[in-house]
């Protein structure tokens, strides 16, 4: 612990040292010798000046790039240099200096106090800006005597790339000194902990980046390419939009970065990437500059059909613009709202070298744009500058007012900073006081207290718009949403198809106006950019493996499901096309089917026979063959049998309540009453054969009472355990979906599978005793062979009944109720015939076997 906080007062005072040693590097830019100030070292870059009572700093890429000397440091480095003037960058320089002119011109702003301004090229790189910044708060005269150093700098305008603004306020907060950009987007910048002194009229990235999510949502854009300039402004933005979409569905296609280092071969592969990407929207994150290697690079390699998204740097670059780039036509983009300053363009066709002979920047402006040269070289190949060259008939970028954004957000800055001075010389006691209840003093003022006013101004600007700072040091939101369209001329011209923000009244409403968009080579038709086409209907999306979710594979949705494999309710079930639920069909075993109408035709048959039976018995009652079978059983199984055959016509047709609760209980009993007679008629046989021997009374333990007794017995068991089955779990109508998903299969549930089993069980109980009785009887001598054929008709009925569980388990459908009606037809025509058949076959045909004789003689 103690080696710890050792190291931690070590650290704290190398972190001390460190900061004094920089802050006294930096000022220490002067040092004072013998009552003389001095640079220790000079970067002499062109300025355009005009110091006054108060001098606001400006930092401006008047130039694209910059050229480094050589330094190996074995002499003395030679100064950088910059080229490529930047004629849109130069526009907003004199806007600045116009706009100065405007507030030195208006009595009621800083009256009797003249702004000036140093205003400096940052060369579009950081240590470019960073050289400039030192410049501009310290000068750059060789000397100044009696300590009369350079005036004092309140605020910078500046700078354009949000990577010089980060370097920048960092160097100049440390005084303390507000940096007020016009065009530094970056959502970094508003974190007011790293970067306290920023300020900005121009949006954060943070809503252009909403914007432009917001606008790939609303044209369905899933498969998006992002490229980025290798700066903080391309990073950041790059990445906010990637998370924004991501909310949205939407896919990365590809991420590829644009080097600041001039390399053909990554330019080349990032078209490449372009050309094979199923991505035909592309958003590209970058300053004009590296946009324009995209461009060229994709002229040169003919690539067509693409969807450009431009961000707010290069949406109304008039560089990319003003060349014949078609394969641009189409673009989309967010641009800063527009205005129309009065009396600027006459303002800018004013400038003339005479005017300025000895700044370079104006001479290099001239030279450049009229291609000739100013001086007495004659060695230049360009001709003479006559000075006559006039700015009004000379169509160039610089003179093009038709687009003041960004000119106009140069504007904003510098009246912001213009109230926020006026409101500390006009500070009264009790209004806007600094500390200890005073007004600052207004001969000596420090760039802290004019920071503090201009983060609390608030005022409505010539055009009508109000101009403030949130807490982050952001303007409210506002954008124009452009499309690139081509003139009748063939020139570009950014037509206005929308707008985001506050114009709207809210920070984050977009609003298109879809019928004036221009798409890709003119076209338009809304262009698709999908890494798979959405998914028919009737069709599901599967991911494919290793990919985004925006990439997938369409598989056919399951049965029953629709649309995008929706399932359906219930009740309902997909139609051939799997676009709409339909009411599944009802099926059940009703008396139109076939089958239904085969089963209630044999039913039918069976009844008509068994009352046939029963007629012939009952005109026959009197002879041998009918009395010698015990009439009045037979009839009891005559009955009972046409109750079996009745019931199961009550499975057919729609199920109730009242048809289910009476089927299976119907059918038990039945068959109980039927199989008790049988067993009856078997006992009654074994009883006549013992009861033949003389002084035998067998026959009165199981007289025609006593058969009563037994058989309303059997058959009152197996009405009680129907019963207490109806009472329980009673069996009830049901809509069954999972034998046949397409169908709705109405059945009855059996309710109790144990009653169902006990009453199957009970029936099976008495058969088995008719069938082991009947078989021992079976070669006794009695009447016309009774107990053979009840042995016979108990092996039927037996098979039958085996058989019936498993088909009835594994029959599907309206066909388990087909199953039952079947075993239940069956076994009764088997009862039925087995033990009628034979004796009608003989009352009917062979009257002469139907005597009293030859009953005896099979006695």
């Amino acid at each position: 612990e103690r080696h710890f906080k050792m190291y931690l007062i070590l650290f704290t005072m190398l972190c001390s040292l460190s900061f004094h040693f920089t802050f006294f590097l930096v000022n220490s830019v002067l040092v004072k010798a013998d009552n003389v100030c001095e640079l220790l070292g000079k970067f002499n870059l062109p300025a355009l000046v005009a110091d006054s009572d108060i001098t606001i700093g400006g930092l401006f890429p008047i130039h694209f790039r910059v050229i480094e000397p050589n330094l190996s440091f074995q002499a003395a480095p030679e100064l950088s240099r910059c080229e490529g003037l930047n004629f849109r960058a130069f526009r907003w320089v004199q806007t600045m200096i116009f706009t100065i002119d405007e507030i030195n011109r208006d009595p009621r702003l800083l009256p009797n106090i003249t702004l000036g301004y140093r205003i400096f090229d940052s060369c579009d790189t950081h240590f470019q800006a960073l050289r400039a910044a030192l410049t501009i708060n310290n000068g750059q005269e060789a000397s100044v005597t009696d300590y009369d150093c350079a005036p004092s700098m309140y605020a910078v305008i500046g700078d354009s790339g949000s990577t010089q603004s980060i370097v920048v306020t960092r160097l100049l907060g440390l005084f303390g000194i507000p940096l007020v950009s016009y065009f530094s987007t970056c959502a970094c910048l508003s974190d007011k902990q790293e970067y306290p002194t920023f300020l900005r009229t121009v949006p954060s990235d943070y809503y252009q980046v909403r914007a432009l999510a917001q606008l790939v949502k609303y044209f369905g854009w899933t498969w998006v390419g992002t490229i980025a300039g290798d700066d903080d402004y391309g990073h950041y933005g790059i990445q906010m939009f990637s998370e924004q979409v991501k909310t949205f569905g939407v896919c990365i296609a590809f991420s590829e970065i644009i080097p600041k280092v001039n390399s053909k071969k990554k330019v080349v592969e990032i078209v490449e990437m372009i050309e094979k990407s199923r991505a035909k929207v592309i958003l590209v994150f970058a300053v004009e500059q590296d946009m324009e290697l995209i461009v060229k690079e994709a002229i040169r390699q003919n690539i067509t059909g693409v969807q450009w998204i431009a961000s707010e740097a290069w949406v109304t670059s008039a560089l990319l613009s003003s060349q014949d780039n078609s394969i641009l036509i189409g673009t989309l983009g967010f641009a800063l709202r527009r205005a129309e300053i009065s009396g600027l363009q006459e303002f800018l066709h004013k400038v003339h070298p005479f005017k300025a002979p000895q700044n370079p920047i104006v001479t290099e402006f001239w030279e450049t744009l009229f291609h000739c040269y100013l001086g007495n070289d004659t060695s230049q190949s360009k001709p003479s500058c006559t000075g006559l060259e006039d700015l009004k008939t000379h169509e160039n970028i610089y003179s093009d007012v038709s687009q003041l954004r960004v000119s106009y957000s140069v504007y904003k800055g510098v009246y912001a900073v213009a109230h926020a001075l006026h409101h500390l010389f006009a500070c009264q006691p009790g209004q806007e006081l600094i500390v200890n209840d005073t007004c600052p003093n207004t001969v000596n003022i420090e760039p802290w207290q004019l920071l503090h006013h201009l983060k609390r101004i608030k005022f409505t600007d010539s055009f009508g718009n109000e101009i403030l700072f949130d807490p982050n040091g952001d303007p409210i939101p506002s954008y124009d949403l452009l499309n690139w369209q081509r003139k009748v001329d063939s020139s570009t011209q950014y037509e206005t198809v929308g707008r985001y923000g506050s114009a709207l009244g809210s920070y984050h409403e977009l609003h298109v106006y879809g019928q004036s968009i221009v798409w890709n080579s003119g076209k338009k038709k809304v262009p698709q950019s999908l890494c798979s086409v959405n998914c028919l209907s009737g069709t599901r999306k599967a991911a494919r493996e290793g990919q985004p979710i925006c990439c997938f594979d369409c598989i056919p949705c399951a049965d029953g499901e629709i649309m995008q494999c929706i399932k359906c309710d219930l009740d309902y079930w997909s139609n051939s096309q799997n676009n709409q639920c339909i009411l599944k069909e009802i099926e059940f075993l009703s008396f139109g089917d076939a089958i239904g109408i085969s089963l209630a035709t044999i039913a039918l048959l069976g009844t008509g026979l068994t009352i046939t039976i029963a007629a012939v018995f009952t005109h026959y009652r009197t002879t041998p063959v009918v009395r010698a079978n015990n009439s009045e059983l037979s009839f009891l199984i005559l009955f009972s049998l046409a109750l079996c055959f009745m019931c199961s016509l009550i499975f057919i047709g729609q199920p109730s309540v009242w048809s289910c609760s009476l089927c299976n209980t119907l059918s038990g009993v039945s068959f109980a009453l039927c199989v008790s007679c049988i067993l009856a008629k078997t006992i009654v046989v074994l009883m006549a054969f013992k009861a033949t021997g003389p002084n035998t009374n067998t026959m009165k333990w199981f007289g025609p009472m006593q058969q009563r007794a037994f058989i309303l017995l059997c058959t009152c068991i197996q009405i009680s355990i129907c019963v207490s089955w109806l009472i329980t779990s009673p069996p009830l109508p049901v809509k069954n979906t999972t034998y046949q998903s397409g169908k709705i299969i109405l059945e009855c549930a059996i309710g109790s599978v144990k009653a169902f089993a006990v009453v199957l069980g009970y029936v099976f109980v008495l058969s088995s005793l008719c069938l082991v009785l009947a078989y021992f009887a079976r070669k006794l001598p009695d009447n016309f062979n009774e107990a053979k054929f009840i042995t016979f008709s108990m092996l039927i009925f037996f098979a039958v009944w085996i058989t019936f569980i498993p088909a009835y388990v594994s029959t599907p459908g309206k066909y388990t109720v087909a199953v039952e009606i079947f075993a239940i037809l069956s076994s009764s025509f088997g009862l039925l015939l087995c033990i009628f058949a034979p004796k009608c076959y003989i009352i009917l045909f062979k009257p002469e076997r139907n005597t009293k004789n030859k009953s005896c003689e099979t006695l």
